[in-house]
């Protein structure tokens, strides 16, 4: 397979794109398409049970069934990922969830066929996000890692609105069953992107140093990110042959002692608790807490993940001009942006519940999502700062946090809002609602401060 890929213009002369371009700009559609898919069968599923009148105690069963399996597989992802590459496995869970997607059942009522299809699917999904890492590891150099990270995960928020705008049209239309299979299209098509585009690094390949003296590794350095297992010391001794242990030469303990990585653990768990309260129960918010149908509101809905978009390139970019430029360190640029995004997003969801106008909770919830998205170039980048060889294992145990965020978060704000004598209605338990992501957020942020590194810490 070719390592570069050619476009031909107008004018008929070739333009070669470097190879890790094409690689970050297929993450970002990957990650596109997953969000797309996670949006489309709530959307889906909620018009068909509304349909056939399902409660909400199912609702919140099969709707929170994906969160389950995708918490299972962030570590087994990472380490499947680290044995067999990231590339393959991507390849592999794209394949295994677009099927399940086209396979899921219409019916409402069929409540097992349901959290099968959503479990194989959350399970599927949770090798994405440690694979992308593990393969933005070996391709990527440290003076890029922050935009091109920045990038692939800002097709989360691109894919949640597009998903917003468009499927509801198309549930309206032709019913959830063309979500599905839509969704499964998409999933093979980018599979099939993927095994035409893709490819491992070649190990002759020397990376080019930028003009700020920074290179992505040495040659050694990147055939260990390859193949760990077959280089020898001096002693024409393997590192297999000095692990021999059933982790396979991953350093498990030290990972899990590490501060550094608890630094993105916790911070990986604010970022999603404050992202899914948001994500699920802004809708609940407009409607009951301010009396406001989403269905006027037209593209102001969206406007908060467009904001997400945004706001998560601009902190690529900025990060990596920081540390390109010298202007700051690795370490400093990272907790930077790590506190300003978290100290942004915790003022504005204190505000948020005391403002009772649509416009202004529209202006607040885009702050504090857009402020969550500039701090990933704090601490979502860092896994390739401190353990670029281990980057899919980290982001597995950091994304494992992140999930369980979104099943104790979700859950928490359904309870507070309950526990409230005027329920939804009540503005003083809005407050309870949004100043809990807001103090996690503070405490995050100075939890980063204080233990995070952009050294690396794992050879």
């Amino acid at each position: 397979m070719a390592k570069h890929a050619s476009v031909s213009p107008s004018l008929g002369s070739q333009v070669r794109i470097p190879q890790r371009y094409i690689t970050v700009l297929l993450t970002f559609v990957c990650t596109c398409v997953c969000y797309i898919e996670r949006v489309g069968f709530s959307v889906a599923y909620t018009a068909a049970a509304n349909e056939a009148g399902v409660g909400e105690a199912v609702k919140g069963q099969i709707l929170s069934t994906f969160f389950y399996g995708y918490a299972l597989s962030q570590v087994p992802g990472g380490w499947a990922a680290q044995r067999w590459g990231g590339r393959r496995v991507l390849l592999m869970s794209f394949v295994l969830w677009s099927c399940t997607s086209a396979l899921t059942p219409t019916e409402a009522s069929s409540v097992t066929g349901m959290v099968v299809a959503r479990l194989l699917v959350g399970v599927a999904q949770g090798f994405i996000f440690p694979s992308i890492h593990t393969v933005l590891a070996q391709w990527v150099p440290p003076h890029e890692r922050s935009r091109s990270v920045s990038l692939t995960t800002s097709g989360m928020y691109f894919g949640a609105a597009a998903g917003m705008l468009f499927l509801p049209g198309l549930v309206a239309m032709q019913g959830p069953k063309a979500v599905f299979r839509a969704e499964a299209l998409m999933g093979v098509s980018w599979a099939l992107l993927w095994l035409k585009y893709s490819c491992d690094p070649p190990r002759s390949e020397l990376p080019k140093a930028s003009a700020a003296g920074f290179g992505a590794s040495t040659a050694f350095e990147r055939a260990k990110l390859l193949n760990p297992a077959q280089l020898a010391d001096e002693n024409g001794e393997t590192a297999v042959k000095k692990k021999a242990k059933l982790s396979g030469g991953i350093p498990w303990k030290r990972i899990l002692l590490s501060m550094p990585v608890w630094a993105i653990v916790v911070n990986n768990f604010t970022f999603h608790y404050a992202l899914y309260v948001l994500m699920n129960w802004l809708p609940t918010y407009f409607e009951k807490g301010l009396n406001v149908s989403l269905h006027n509101m037209g593209f102001s809905k969206m406007l908060p993940y467009l904001v997400m978009f945004i706001f998560s390139n601009v902190g690529g970019i900025v990060a990596d001009h920081f540390v390109t430029t010298r202007i700051f360190s690795v370490t400093n640029t990272r907790k930077l942006l790590n506190s300003i995004g978290f100290a942004t997003a915790a003022a504005a969801l204190m505000v948020m519940p005391t403002l009772r106008s649509t416009s202004s909770a529209v202006l607040c919830s885009s702050v504090a999502l857009g402020a969550c998205a500039l701090s990933r170039a704090g601490f979502a980048v860092n896994h390739l700062d401190i353990a670029p060889k281990y980057a899919g294992i980290v982001m597995g145990v950091s994304n494992t946090a992140g999930t369980l965020a979104g099943i104790v978060g979700v859950a928490a704000t359904g309870r507070i809002l309950e526990a409230s004598e005027l329920g939804p209605s009540d503005p003083s338990s809005w407050f309870m609602v949004f100043a809990t992501p807001a103090l996690l957020s503070v405490i995050s942020a100075l939890f980063f401060i204080g233990f995070a590194t952009g050294e690396r810490i794992f050879d």
